[in-house]
């Protein structure tokens, strides 16, 4: 019995829809042109091979005639015509190859390019990561991307060769007899049938199968990153018990494969067999009654095998199809998702394939952000949580002046990192109107810094200005911070190091805020600033941004109020409650004042 799952991606005209918007998106881009050369160039190459397939039977059937007759002299000129053909039959297969790869390997650039572009754009990779609507886009952009390419061009020249197949050896089953023809019409259409019937499931457990070895795989790249972590935690066996589970499932999706792939193969294995003596059987008679000679037999033989083969790809690739179609609908739907629109994307296919019209969905309440130099402000702002649609913010309404240092607090932690996420414009459950600089303006830090495994020099300074920051200035903002020794451990500016392996996150962090002053953005928007820092660190840091006028929104933890050291840095301070409510004080002279909401 196979599982439900096993049947949600089915052969129909949705993924046909899906496969055509690929193909033309491709043939209509910027190298559009070249690959419709490359395409009619393997198109020729085609005709010329079945032409010389054709011209192959009759040599075929001259040579063996030849034999029959013990014509030393035709059986000579019959041989060097055979070489001659196979000689040029290998030349044209081998230039089939090379521009069936040249033509792959130029759609998978181009495909990559396209979807890596569309991945990194708005913060896509951050919008499905957070919503979990589309498991390992990174799996999708790589493999299936060339499953799709190569396997695209190998099933379109597959089938491009079965249709000249069927024109040119038609004619010639016919010439021999018509039932030979007939016959050969029939055996392949019940094949077809047979195969879809016996293995359409394979689609779906292909589709399932692809996610579940990119989990297995993902378990062990978690361990490799979180390596010291782990053994320091002692977290080995919890970390067995995950991988041993996704291994479970991903041999169970597995074994069902195998079940269809047997039942499958019984049938085709047989099919196959059955075809090697169906036109024997059928011409044999006509040779034996003196009606054809000897080398018609194997043309015949011949000319079936050739024109079976064409009707009969369903039969001889479905599982490869299968596959394929799996591919189709990842990639398909990795698109729709990065569109922001999937469903209406899936919705107008649907319709589409349907052919009735159907209401538009109306359209959810969004986060309206909109840009101004001077300030931060949220107006109506309520923020919804992605899990179970709480409210973690209630309308909320402060405007936050540039000089006005603000720190974030109160005790429900889920509404601090919501409007962390949101004022940064990757938080989209909610409503109400965010106003906030534009990007080169504002600058948001999180708690963990982003530190890729370049030089200093890189780390610290934007791309394409390293040359025009003086060494100088990078080592007064470092001894500013009290970050300078990274200098000596590092070798310099100009050696590239996986930060995360010579730092500690206190001194990631005071790296992430060297950057974030040498960048000196107007307003920065901080995630719990002290919670890696000293308090002495932590305060210095403050003291800097403040000296450099940079105007920061803190968000802290819980019970500050009496914490004097520490509002002395603040003007202000909001509090956000469990229930969703929140509460604006003023801070005078270290102190908080009456509160005001």
């Amino acid at each position: 019995m196979q599982p439900k799952e096993a049947l949600r991606i089915p052969l129909d005209r949705i993924t046909g829809l899906r496969f055509m918007r690929g193909v033309k998106a491709f043939s209509t881009s910027e190298v559009g042109g070249k690959a419709k050369c490359l395409g009619l160039w393997l198109i020729g190459l085609m005709i010329a091979v079945n032409v010389l397939n054709v011209v192959n039977s009759y040599v075929g059937r001259d040579f063996m005639t030849a034999v029959e007759n013990r014509n030393v002299s035709g059986f000579a000129w019959q041989a060097f015509f055979y070489i001659l053909v196979f000689a040029a039959s290998t030349g044209v297969a081998v230039y089939v190859k090379y521009s069936e790869e040249r033509l792959g390997l130029l759609w998978r650039k181009w495909l990559t390019k396209r979807l890596i572009d569309r991945y990194m754009e708005r913060r896509n990779f951050y919008r499905l990561y957070a919503s979990g609507e589309i498991t390992n886009p990174d799996q999708r952009i790589t493999d299936d991307v060339k499953a799709f390419t190569v396997t695209t061009l190998s099933f379109t020249l597959m089938f491009l060769n079965g249709a000249f197949t069927v024109v040119a050896f038609s004619g010639v089953l016919w010439l021999i007899n018509p039932w030979l023809f007939g016959a050969a019409v029939l055996y392949a259409g019940i094949g077809s049938w047979a195969s879809y019937y016996l293995g359409h499931s394979l689609v779906g457990l292909n589709y399932n199968q692809f996610d579940k070895e990119a989990l297995f795989r993902a378990d062990f790249v978690h361990v490799r990153e979180n390596a010291e972590s782990i053994a320091l935690l002692h977290r080995e066996e919890r970390l067995k018990s995950g991988m041993m589970h996704h291994l479970g499932e991903l041999v169970t999706n597995f074994k069902n494969i195998i079940l269809v792939n047997r039942n499958l193969g019984f049938f085709t294995i047989g099919y196959n067999y059955l075809a090697q003596i169906v036109p024997i059987l059928i011409v044999a008679p006509l040779f034996f009654r003196g009606e054809i000679e000897f080398g018609v037999v194997t043309q015949s033989a011949m000319a079936f095998t050739h024109l079976l083969g064409a009707f009969s790809l369903i039969v001889t690739n479905f599982q490869s199809i299968s596959t394929f179609t799996a591919v189709i609908a990842r990639l398909g739907s990795l698109e729709e998702a990065i569109d922001n629109d999937g469903q209406r994307h899936v919705l107008a296919m649907e319709q589409d394939a349907a052919a009735v019209p159907a209401e538009s969905p109306a359209e959810a309440p969004a986060i309206e952000i909109t840009e101004e130099n001077d300030h931060v402000e949220h107006k109506h702002l309520t923020l919804l949580s992605p899990h179970d649609g709480r409210k973690l913010v209630k309308d909320l309404t402060v405007r936050v002046p540039f000089g006005t240092r603000l720190l974030i607090s109160g005790p429900n932690e889920d509404a601090k990192m919501a409007l962390f996420r949101a004022t940064a414009g990757i938080w989209s459950g909610g409503e109400g109107q965010i106003v906030r600089p534009p990007f080169g303006q504002i600058y948001f830090l999180p708690e963990r810094p982003y530190l890729p495994s370049v030089t200093l020099r890189e780390l610290l300074v934007r791309t394409g200005q390293e040359e025009d920051v003086a060494d100088e200035l990078l080592i007064a903002e470092l001894r500013a911070l009290r970050i300078d020794s990274v200098i000596k451990r590092a070798g310099g500016f100009d050696v590239a190091h996986n930060w995360k392996d010579i730092l500690s996150l206190g001194e990631q962090q005071l790296l992430a805020f060297v950057r974030l002053v040498l960048v000196s953005p107007r307003f920065v928007f901080l995630e719990r600033v002290g919670h890696a820092l000293s308090r002495e660190d932590a305060a210095n840091v403050l003291e800097v941004l403040a000296q450099k006028s940079i105007t920061y929104i803190t968000v802290g933890r819980h019970g500050v109020r009496d914490d004097d050291d520490k509002l002395k840095h603040y003007d202000a301070v909001l509090e956000l409650m469990v229930d969703g409510n929140w509460i604006w004080s003023p801070i005078k002279e270290g102190k908080i004042a009456t509160p005001a909401k």
